[in-house]
C-alpha cells in the first residue's frame, strides 16, 4: 500500500496575482479525492505544481512523509505521479498505440524500436478501460469520448501511485461518465490515490471520499472522509447561493424559423435528421456524445458536406462552402474545443472579439485597421460579458477557462448573429460562469437571435431550453417542449433505438 502525498503551505503568484496562497491537502492512497471551486480559483495550478510544470515560491511536497523536489514533468513521472489535463493533448495523425506510449521510455534493439512489449502494455490498459476500437487506430478517428479514453490509458501505462484528472467527464455523457467512474474506483481498489477536478458538482459529491474547496487561491472548505453535498459544494465555491437564470415559464416569443434543416444525411453518422430553430427562441440539442450532434452543427455551419438533404437559413436553402461564408451570413459558433477551435490562445481578448468582424475595422483608402475603435468595441463586449481581466490587450490563454468561454461569447456580441450554434456551451466552466452564460444566452435569444445549444448537460437543457431535440444513433429520437423538458425524459430518448427500426 502507497503512503500519503502531502501538500504542505504551498503558495504561488504570477504576476502579482496570487494563485495559490498557503494551499495545504493530504492525497490519501485508495481515495478519491476531488478538487473543486471557481476557474482562476486555484485547482489547475496544484495540478501544475504536483506535474513539476511549475515550481512554487512557497511550501512543499511530502511523499511518504519525505519531502520531494518536482522540478519538471519527468521528476513527477520518476515519482510515479500522472496527471490527465483539461484540454485534449493527443498527436494528431498518430495512432493510439504511439499516444498512449508517449514518456514510456521503450526497448531498442540495435537503435530500433521494440514495439512489443509497449503494444501488449497498451493492450492491457484498453482493456482494462473499455476501449473498443483497435490501437492501430488513428486518434484522428475517434470520438471525443474515445479521445478521453486514449488520454486515460496514456496515463495508466507507468505504475502510478496517483493520477490526476482535470474535467475528465466534461465532454462525456452520463452513461460515458459512469464507466469513467468504474474505472477510477478499479485504481482506488489497487491503493492508487485518485484527484479529481469537476464543475459537474452532482459526481463530485457522489464519487469523492474527500473534498477540498477552493476560492481566490485559497482553500475554504475541507472535507476528510466525509461527502459534501451538491448545495454545500455550491456555497462554499461562491460563498453564497448562485442565483440560476433559465427559460420563462410563459412561451417564449417567437419569430420566423431562422434555420431549418431538412431531411439530412452525411457519409458517416446522419440520418434524415430534421429540425427548426426560430427567431426568439434557445433549442437544445440532447443526445449521448457520439449521437451526431456535432456533426450537424458542422454542416449547418459549412465544416462538413451533407449528402442529401437542405439547410434553409432565412427561408433560402444554403450550402456554405467554409465556415467563413456562414459568418458572413450572420451565423456565429462557439464550438466544443473552445481552446483548439475557438480561441486564440498566443492573441490578445481584443484580437479574439475583433476577429469575426475584423473587415469593419478597415480604413476606408488606407492598408491598416482602427485599432482604437477596435479595442474600444472589444472593451465593450467585454465589459458586457463580464470577462475578468484587467484590459482586452491581455492574452486569451492567460484566462481561466469561463474566462475564454465568455470572450468566445463576445465575439458575438459585437455585431448579433441571426443564429448561435453553441457546442457545450457551459463545458468545463464553474457555478457562478455557468449561470453568467446561462444569462448571455438567455439575452441573445430575447433580442431576437435564434439559438441552437447542444449539450451533455441534461440540466443544462433543462433550465435554459425552450425546446429540446433529442438525437440518437444519428437521427432525431424525440422532441420535448415546456413543462415536457426534463432530464428524465430526455435521458430517455437519448437511449431510444426505434430510430433504427428495432
Amino acid at each position: 500500500m502507497y503512503g500519503e502525498i502531502q501538500v504542505d503551505k504551498v503558495s504561488k503568484a504570477f504576476g502579482g496575482v496570487q494563485a495559490l496562497s498557503e494551499v495545504s491537502l493530504t492525497l490519501r492512497p485508495g481515495a478519491v479525492h476531488g478538487l473543486v471551486g471557481a476557474n482562476g480559483a486555484g485547482k489547475s495550478t496544484l495540478i501544475r505544481v504536483l506535474a513539476g510544470a511549475v515550481l512554487p515560491d512557497s511550501g512543499q511536497i511530502l511523499i511518504d512523509g519525505k519531502a520531494v523536489e518536482i522540478g519538471s514533468p519527468t521528476a513527477a513521472s520518476n515519482l510515479r505521479l500522472a496527471f490527465i489535463h483539461q484540454e485534449m493533448s493527443l498527436i494528431p495523425g498518430w495512432d493510439v498505440l504511439r499516444n498512449m506510449a508517449l514518456g514510456i521510455k521503450p526497448h531498442t534493439h540495435a537503435g530500433i524500436i521494440d514495439w512489443r512489449p509497449l503494444r501488449a502494455r497498451a493492450q492491457a490498459v484498453a482493456e482494462r478501460v473499455g476501449m473498443q476500437f483497435s490501437l492501430t487506430t488513428l486518434v484522428d478517428d475517434l470520438t471525443t469520448a474515445d479521445q478521453w479514453l486514449v488520454m486515460i490509458g496514456r496515463a495508466l501505462m507507468g505504475e502510478s501511485r496517483m493520477i490526476a484528472m482535470d474535467e475528465p467527464t466534461a465532454s462525456l455523457s452520463a452513461q460515458e461518465a459512469g464507466k469513467l467512474h468504474a474505472i477510477i474506483r478499479s485504481l482506488t481498489d489497487d491503493g492508487e490515490a485518485v484527484v479529481f477536478v469537476s464543475h459537474r458538482l452532482d459526481e463530485v459529491a457522489g464519487l469523492c471520499d474527500d473534498v477540498t474547496v477552493f476560492r481566490d487561491g485559497k482553500t475554504v472548505e475541507s472535507a476528510v472522509g466525509r461527502k459534501l453535498s451538491k448545495p454545500e459544494l455550491v456555497r462554499a465555491i461562491v460563498g453564497g447561493e448562485v442565483e440560476t437564470v433559465g427559460r420563462s415559464e410563459s412561451a417564449a416569443v417567437v419569430g420566423e424559423a431562422v434555420l431549418a434543416v431538412e431531411s439530412v444525411s452525411d457519409r458517416k453518422k446522419l440520418r434524415d435528421v430534421s429540425l427548426e430553430v426560430r427567431a426568439g427562441e434557445v433549442v437544445g440539442l440532447g443526445g449521448l456524445v457520439g449521437a451526431g450532434r456535432t456533426e450537424l452543427a458542422r454542416i449547418i455551419y459549412g465544416a462538413e458536406k451533407l449528402t442529401s438533404g437542405r439547410v434553409l437559413y432565412q427561408g433560402k436553402p444554403v450550402r456554405f462552402a467554409e465556415p467563413a461564408d456562414a459568418v458572413a451570413k450572420g451565423i456565429g459558433l462557439v464550438p466544443e474545443e473552445r481552446r483548439a477551435q475557438g480561441i486564440f490562445l498566443e492573441e490578445s481578448i481584443a484580437f479574439n472579439i475583433n476577429i469575426a468582424t475584423i473587415s469593419e475595422l478597415r480604413a476606408r483608402w488606407l492598408p491598416w485597421l482602427k485599432m482604437r475603435k477596435g479595442r474600444e468595441r472589444a472593451q465593450a463586449a467585454a465589459d458586457l460579458v463580464t470577462v475578468k481581466a484587467p484590459n482586452v490587450g491581455v492574452k486569451a490563454g492567460k484566462l481561466s477557462g469561463g474566462n475564454q468561454q465568455k470572450v468566445a461569447l463576445a465575439r458575438w456580441m459585437v455585431d448579433r448573429p441571426q443564429l448561435l450554434i453553441l457546442d457545450e456551451p457551459s463545458r468545463g466552466v464553474d457555478v457562478g460562469a455557468r449561470a453568467e452564460i446561462h444569462r448571455l444566452v438567455r439575452q441573445f435569444a430575447a433580442e431576437g437571435s435564434a439559438v441552437l445549444a447542444i449539450s451533455s448537460d441534461n440540466e443544462e437543457l433543462e433550465v435554459l431550453c425552450d425546446r429540446v431535440v433529442v438525437m440518437a444513433e444519428g437521427r432525431v429520437a424525440g422532441e420535448l417542449q415546456g413543462q415536457e423538458i426534463t432530464q428524465a425524459r430526455i435521458l430517455e430518448l437519448s437511449f431510444n433505438r426505434e430510430s433504427e427500426g428495432e
